[in-house]
């Protein structure tokens, strides 16, 4: 019997679903899962997660009633990342990997305390700091944050990594994974050449395999965890990375697909690469990173679209807990977040305005034409959005 797809590549790679809803987690069975705000925002709006929102919401409400509002929201969003966490550890086997405030992003000292509070909800939860990563933008500032959490034991996943530099800084930082993003780098690819990419001259696949060689090349124990896919062939191509986060949608493709797959990323082959050894110190990032120009704007991209996500999911938590209070609100929160996206008005949301996460723009975009209408976004968002009006 031919195997699929998808459970060849388990033999060769670690399978991560990139999404933060429950249900598809236990039904595709990876070992690792990775959330952020626009996966949690998406899971938030499910009918059979909203008690775990509404209590997540009261409780943060009861520990910050002396605070701003604008504390109570950071708060409750800390919480509602490590629960669902906490739920999703209780499916997979590995870790879970939770976000650290985009808006820190340039700020090595508010995300070391934003990690250090993350990792204690966990452990007061009874979760092991093993089982855990957080999540932290590929920027100078963040690599040394992590640098001195992975001494803590505080283990990391550092995100929006576009380059060799980027690789390099947290290799050298000792962190433990990092989730260079191949469907962003094509993305910017096509839109500078006009160009349609196989998927083995992919620029993403190509960056990973070239960042993948490199750490088996010299050592490095920092595991590479290959992201943002946008078909089945950038994951065949990359068979046999340390770890790939896939969507639902394509996790779904691989599984009913056979076929023979061949590993492509293999570190014995990596070894006996003639390979130059770089040092990265932060005169040499920066000036690598000006010089890259795809890998700079993709990683401000990526930070404004997390902080967008994230300020998405405070206004409807805020919405929510306003209606839980006993307060007569009228939610505009579907109509505000397409808003928010759809930044030149035109009515639709592209996945360049989207900039959240991959695996959320897949699941709305219905009829997979590139682009999210305000129909389409309310399907997907709507219904539980609904729950919180009183008109």
């Amino acid at each position: 019997m031919v195997k699929n797809l998808l459970e060849q590549l388990r033999e060769m790679t670690v399978v991560v679903a990139d999404t933060g809803d429950i249900q598809a987690i236990a039904k595709y069975k990876p070992r690792d899962t990775t959330t952020n705000p626009s996966l949690i925002t998406a899971a938030a709006q499910m009918p059979e997660y909203q008690e775990i929102v509404d209590e997540t919401l009261k409780q943060a409400k009861r520990d910050a009633s002396s605070g701003t509002d604008e504390q109570v929201l950071s708060l409750a969003f800390d919480r509602l990342a490590v629960a669902f966490g906490q739920r999703i550890l209780e499916i997979v086997p590995g870790r879970v990997s939770t976000e650290v405030d985009a808006r820190l992003s340039y700020d090595t000292e508010a995300t070391i305390e934003k990690a250090r509070f993350l990792i204690s909800e966990y452990e007061k939860a009874g979760v092991s700091r093993d089982r855990v990563l957080i999540k932290i933008a590929s920027t100078w500032e963040g690599i040394k944050a992590a640098e001195v959490l992975e001494k803590e034991g505080i283990h990391c996943n550092l995100t929006l990594l576009f380059g060799l530099h980027q690789a390099i800084a947290c290799a050298e930082a000792k962190v433990t994974l990092i989730s260079p993003f191949v469907g962003r780098i094509l993305d910017w690819y096509k839109a500078e050449t006009g160009k349609e990419y196989a998927p083995a001259e992919d620029p993403g696949v190509l960056s990973v395999t070239q960042i993948y060689n490199y750490y088996k090349k010299f050592g490095y124990a920092t595991e590479v965890m290959g992201a943002s896919f946008r078909n089945i062939g950038e994951i065949t191509e990359l068979a046999g990375c340390d770890l790939l986060t896939i969507s639902p949608t394509l996790l779904g493709q691989l599984q009913a697909t056979e076929g023979e797959l061949p590993r492509k990323l293999d570190p014995t082959k990596a070894a006996s690469l003639d390979i130059e050894k770089l040092t990265i110190d932060k005169a040499t990032f920066d000036k690598m990173h000006a010089a890259d120009r795809m890998a700079s704007q993709k990683l401000d991209e990526g930070i404004t679209g997390f902080t967008k996500a994230l300020v998405a999911l405070e206004k409807l938590l805020a919405n929510r807990l306003a209606y839980l209070e006993g307060e007569a609100v009228i939610s505009h929160a579907a109509e505000d977040i397409f808003q928010t996206y759809d930044l030149d008005g035109d009515g639709f949301i592209t996945r360049e305005e989207w900039m959240g996460s991959d695996a959320v723009f897949d699941a709305l975009d219905v009829n997979k034409d590139g682009k999210i209408t305000p129909d389409e976004l309310g399907a997907g968002l709507g219904a539980a959005f609904h729950l919180a009006e009183v008109s």
